[in-house]
């Protein structure tokens, strides 16, 4: 899978780490992390997909910067089993 993110104009240092991903009928979910954009933050994504007859025929996406150690209400990371602070 090719995130939506990436494209010619992406950074050299652009990162893509998929994590978990889930899949019910045609629909996939793919959780993952991307990282060198350049920003603060790492953004955390989750990518929802619709797949019917093997074809991709929705997507949407939904990013949000990731949470600090010291920002987690948890105590837990938003992906992975570590900070990356």
């Amino acid at each position: 899978m090719i995130p939506s993110i990436c494209s010619r104009a992406s950074p050299a240092t652009l990162k893509y780490e998929p994590g978990l991903i889930v899949a019910d009928g045609d629909f996939v979910i793919v959780h993952g992390r991307f990282s060198g954009l350049g920003r603060p933050k790492s953004w955390i994504a989750a990518d929802i997909l619709r797949i019917v007859d093997r074809v991709l025929v929705e997507h949407w996406d939904v990013l949000q910067g990731e949470a600090s150690q010291a920002e987690s209400k948890s105590g837990l990371p938003m992906f992975g089993g570590s900070f990356t602070e």
